[in-house]
């Protein structure tokens, strides 16, 4: 299991800075959709560059012109781009097509996907995104992510994930967790970090 830190809502400099900080106890970087749209594909180019052993996650968000945004992600450094569930199938397959071409992966994000779209979704060679959106996190409504997916799929949980409810994600056995403010908003993201990193550690040791 990997842990995916969630950059957004800062620049580019703070990103890194972010970064360099819990390097040691995260596998991904999440080059967050607040981050590209702010500063673009530099900021996706800096990161890689930065951390050009870490896995970079472009977190785009993709709804449409999918070879063009993807082609964009991928030539910045990004291994992982991200694509809207609820596009058109059209584009999903066409981001999918464009990441394997260049040896990348995408990740399907399932926010206000259904049951049905997601049964569709899971037959594609992608990771799945199970996704709280920061306005459900921070507006108070969350909606069932869990719904309408196989076991054995490879998976991503994201939305307001603390050490609290991290057990509750792990009953999910997803790829990847993908934290944000817990970590970025601690008052040492270090030591927070390390926290996560300890706990997943030892709920794969029972």
């Amino acid at each position: 299991m990997n842990i995916q830190l969630a950059l957004d809502r800062m620049t580019i400099e703070e990103a890194i800075g972010m970064a360099a900080a819990a390097e040691e106890y995260v596998d991904w970087l999440e080059v967050g959709t607040s981050l590209i749209k702010e500063f673009g594909m530099d900021s996706v180019r800096a990161m890689k560059k930065a951390f050009p052993n870490k896995v970079i996650v472009a977190d785009m968000k993709t709804n449409d012109n999918a070879q063009y945004e993807c082609r964009l992600c991928f030539e910045a450094g990004a291994d992982i781009a991200t694509v809207m569930g609820t596009s058109p199938l059209v584009t999903i397959e066409a981001c999918i097509a464009e990441a394997e071409k260049r040896g990348k992966q995408m990740m399907i994000d399932l926010l206000h996907t259904t049951p049905a779209q997601r049964e569709i979704l899971s037959r594609y060679n992608a990771i799945l995104c199970l996704h709280t959106s920061k306005d459900e996190q921070e507006l108070g409504t969350k909606q069932n992510s869990e719904t309408g997916l196989q076991a054995g799929l490879k998976r991503a949980v994201a939305g307001g994930i603390t050490l609290e409810s991290l057990p509750v994600y792990k009953k999910m056995n997803p790829l990847v967790f993908i934290i944000g403010s817990a970590i970025t908003k601690a008052e040492d993201p270090a030591r927070a970090a390390a926290a996560f990193k300890q706990q997943l550690n030892m709920e794969e040791s029972k």
